[in-house]
């Protein structure tokens, strides 16, 4: 059998491009790194990655950041309060992005409206986690604009939502606070919300009749659904259930218990049959942020309506 002769170097190449080992000049393999290079997903220890979804146009025609993130994390949830480890530069570091973190990927939980002369301007999202740096760039390149009001192929939009009968709707991506409410710390806060959602309006696939004779067409409700989730807060916040049923007329109720006192923001999200993130498509799903000033037991509070 005739030997093949095998470099050592090349051996450290081959061996670096199957384990993430770095291999110098001389052939030598070194340690592995202390992360991979491309950080694994995990129960724990793992980093957060701002998601840049891209930028939309809003009603008033301005120019606005659609912002997610991508937490690696299975079973940890990460709170990183703005500053040097949450900062958005230049202008910051606070821009309304969330502190808390959720595990996974969370699709489109904040936007950010650029002023008229934002232009070539460039910002970028930093957050360090569990000793990683993550870094992320946000513009306002012609490819990367979205449309997450309708969806042209179908024109589906987004779930609307309101926090009471007749009042204020939201839909699309978060623009401000919706709605403020006081609890108190250990007291659950009932949280009362209203969702429609019309679902495609062309090119859909007719939904499936009764048999001849009995009755009229049958048809499939939209699959709407809402859940709660801390966005900002000084200490946890405990829901009685997070992704609370809808009744007919569309109402939801759950309940927050906020464990110390202090200024939180909630994210009430609303999905429809596109789920989230609208399947990739950044459409049809609704995001909206409500404020709670949380007080020390035994001071008086207003319910949320």
């Amino acid at each position: 059998m005739r030997r093949i002769h095998i470099p050592p170097i090349a051996i450290a190449v081959v061996v670096a491009a199957g384990t993430g080992l770095v291999a110098d000049q001389q052939g030598r393999g070194a340690a592995p790194a202390q992360w991979p290079l491309s950080n694994t997903v995990r129960e724990r220890g793992s980093s957060v990655t701002g998601a840049f979804e891209g930028w939309f146009y809003d009603g008033d025609g301005g120019q606005n950041l659609l912002v997610g993130y991508f937490n690696r994390n299975t079973k940890q949830e990460l709170d990183v309060p703005i500053g040097p480890n949450n900062r958005i530069e230049p202008g910051g570091p606070d821009f309304g992005q969330p502190t808390h973190f959720l595990p996974g990927r969370q699709w489109g939980v904040f936007a950010i409206k650029l002023p008229k002369n934002f232009g070539a301007t460039e910002l970028t999202w930093t957050i360090v986690s569990n000793g990683q740096t993550n870094a992320i760039t946000m513009h306002t390149r012609p490819d990367w604009i979205v449309q997450p009001f309708e969806d042209p192929a179908n024109k589906n939009t987004p779930p609307v939502i309101a926090f009471e009968r007749g009042g204020s709707t939201f839909a699309g991506p978060p623009a401000a606070i919706a709605a403020t409410f006081t609890a108190t710390a250990g007291v659950p806060l009932p949280l009362v919300s209203y969702a429609t959602d019309e679902g495609p309006k062309i090119n859909v696939v007719e939904p499936p009749r009764r048999r001849a004779g009995s009755g009229s067409p049958f048809p499939i409700p939209p699959k709407l659904s809402v859940w709660w989730a801390l966005f900002r807060g000084p200490g946890a916040v405990t829901f009685d259930t997070a992704k609370p049923a809808i009744e007919g007329d569309g109402k939801s109720t759950a309940t927050a218990t906020f464990a110390v006192p202090g200024d939180y923001v909630l994210r009430l999200q609303g999905n429809d049959s596109t789920g989230d993130g609208g399947g990739g498509f950044q459409c049809c799903w609704t995001s909206v942020h409500v404020a709670v000033k949380v007080k020390p037991a035994g001071v008086a509070t207003s319910p949320a309506r």
